[in-house]
């Protein structure tokens, strides 16, 4: 029997799976380590001991990292990075807002790129949020990288 762990936190904690079904969890508490499932939980000391308990090899999968800003240039409208491939771009001149939607036949327009918005007195970043939000909540932006907008939030808040 081969089982498939695949990683959820880096060398801590993963879902093991038989044949693509979730037959229960295994863990790493700097000592040993912990399968768990509904029916019972059982402690190994090492790798092997896992092998004869399920009586077969562990495929131990990777965490793939996500990337952390769009860097694909179809993920851009005027300059400003988008978190989707953007339909119907369009650049609102009295605001100074890249726009675009989500969809061809959608009706919500989003804002491309990083803002600050004041939401109850405090506060938050966010990334290409809709236009509506902007409307109607204070807010700065837009701004081209995340830590632009992390300098700017860090102003308004002292």
């Amino acid at each position: 029997m081969t089982l498939k762990a695949k990683p959820v936190l880096k060398d801590r904690f993963w879902i093991v799976e038989q044949d693509e079904e979730r037959i229960g969890t295994l863990s790493w508490n700097d000592d040993r380590y912990m399968f768990s499932n509904q029916i019972e939980t059982c402690f190994f000391d090492n790798k092997r001991q896992l092998k004869k308990k399920f009586g077969g090899d562990i495929i131990w999968s990777e965490i793939v990292a996500p990337e952390s800003a769009p860097s694909d240039t179809s993920h851009v409208v005027h300059g400003y990075p988008t978190s989707v491939a953007p339909y119907n771009t369009m650049y609102d001149v009295k605001r100074k807002l890249p726009l675009f939607t989500k969809s061809d036949k959608s009706k919500s327009a989003y804002c491309a790129g990083y803002y600050i918005i004041r939401f109850d007195k405090a506060w938050t970043k966010s990334f290409c949020p809709k236009l509506i939000t902007l409307d109607r909540y204070e807010n700065k932006g837009p701004f081209k990288t995340e830590l632009e907008m992390r300098e700017e939030l860090r102003r308004a808040k002292s």
